[in-house]
């Protein structure tokens, strides 16, 4: 097994809830004016769902559908509250979401296959 896999197996929890906790907190942010950032918005969107899904979906692949949907879930929470916090809540956000979670799926999927 690969240095690489035998570091995820040890922290993918840890690194999943560290990346949630990232991602809420700067979803949830109270800000005046959304700073433009290069790759626009959604491109982060797609990068930070990937990058949250990644980690359970190569380790726990056989829970990768209960955890795909209940973090798609979360950010249509997030969606949802962010009018409410001097935030844009935005459905194409959720789409990017849902497009970088795809990803991630298919990500760990592979590098777990060649790993084998």
């Amino acid at each position: 097994m690969s240095y690489l896999a035998l570091i995820f197996r040890r922290y993918w929890l840890g690194l999943t809830a560290i990346l949630w906790l990232l991602i809420t907190a700067s979803s949830l942010w109270p800000v005046e004016l959304l700073p433009q950032v290069a790759g626009g918005d959604k491109t982060h969107h797609f990068i930070a769902y990937a990058a949250l899904v990644f980690p359970v979906a190569f380790v726990r692949p056989r829970q990768w559908l209960l955890v795909f949907f209940l973090l798609l879930a979360w950010g249509g929470v997030i969606e949802l509250i962010q009018p409410y916090v001097n935030r844009w809540g935005e459905w194409l956000d959720l789409a990017a979401n849902t497009a970088g979670a795809c990803l991630g799926l298919l990500l760990a999927e592979v590098l777990r296959r060649l790993i084998r």
